[in-house]
């Protein structure tokens, strides 16, 4: 079954309905939502309030994964899914170590799109494609895409906490750009999984299913295969234990305010799992004798 873009509403602009980018944003501090989207993550709180933990954890777990990229030599970056880019997003940890990084945000939701050309308009090297990611190659052809991104150039791909609110096969969103990557290249996932079901998650899940984008869980093994074809880095600095972890362990920093009881003991930091994985060179084909 393809990835469905029904559940992702951009007919209008639907202010009176939360939506699940700016309830991020209100769950990360922000101040880009609406009084839906409050009321809405605050029934959420309600019944769980350590989500908020776990919107911060994936937070500054992508800050992570975008230092790591740049370490690896990558200065291109495409947000997926990225929601508005506020408190701590990719161009800002980018372009603090490079300036000039390019970066380019792909949402579909209208008032997220409009908030986020208003905050990157004086930013060259920063752009902001209005589609729907399940129709990835309306994102590669985008002339946004095209002025930012070579990718004859390794790029890092995000789709930090995204892809649960999408149904059907979601590796149809990242075969494209998978393929298009060149060796060196970067993905970074981060994904919900019902691998610690509690009351608060089945709630957690059931109010969600009242918004325009409800949860799609999906087990370890099928988040894994998002990774075809990619060598997944450790999730220590310099070990050898590469796989998917909870969003939290990996590499963590060493002043991390996240760390402790919560993190240890929330389903929701637990079920969140992530993996980050480079594109290898291809082998050259051995000379013949």
């Amino acid at each position: 079954m393809p990835a469905q873009p029904a559940s992702w509403p951009f007919a209008d602009l639907g202010l009176d309905r939360p939506n699940a980018a700016r309830m991020y944003d209100y769950l990360l501090g922000g101040s880009h939502n609406f009084a839906a989207d409050r009321q809405a993550a605050d029934a959420v709180l309600a019944v769980a309030p350590d989500v908020g933990v776990a919107a911060r954890a994936n937070r500054a777990f992508l800050r992570r994964a975008v230092r790591y990229s740049l370490d690896e030599g990558v200065r291109q970056f495409i947000d997926l899914g990225s929601g508005i880019p506020t408190v701590g997003c990719a161009h800002e940890v980018a372009q603090e170590f490079d300036p000039e990084s390019r970066t380019v945000y792909v949402d579909v939701e209208p008032v997220t799109i409009a908030h986020a050309r208003t905050l990157l308009h004086d930013n060259p090297n920063v752009d902001v494609v209005e589609a729907d990611i399940c129709f990835p190659d309306l994102v590669l052809r985008d002339q946004v895409t095209r002025r930012l991104i070579d990718f004859a150039q390794p790029v890092a791909v995000l789709c930090v906490a995204v892809l649960h609110f999408i149904p059907g096969d979601v590796d149809l969103v990242l075969a494209p750009f998978r393929r298009i990557m060149s060796p060196g290249s970067v993905l970074v996932v981060s994904h919900a999984t019902p691998i610690r079901t509690t009351a608060q998650t089945i709630e957690v899940e059931r109010l969600y299913q009242r918004t325009p984008t409800p949860l799609q869980l999906r087990r370890p093994d099928e988040v894994l295969a998002l990774f075809q074809g990619l060598d997944l880095a450790p999730s220590t600095a310099g070990g050898s234990d590469a796989g998917l972890v909870p969003v939290a362990e990996w590499r963590p920093d060493i002043d991390d305010s996240q760390t402790g009881q919560t993190i240890a003991d929330s389903p929701f930091i637990a079920g969140f799992l992530v993996g980050v994985a480079r594109k290898p060179t291809p082998i050259a084909a051995a000379a013949p004798p």
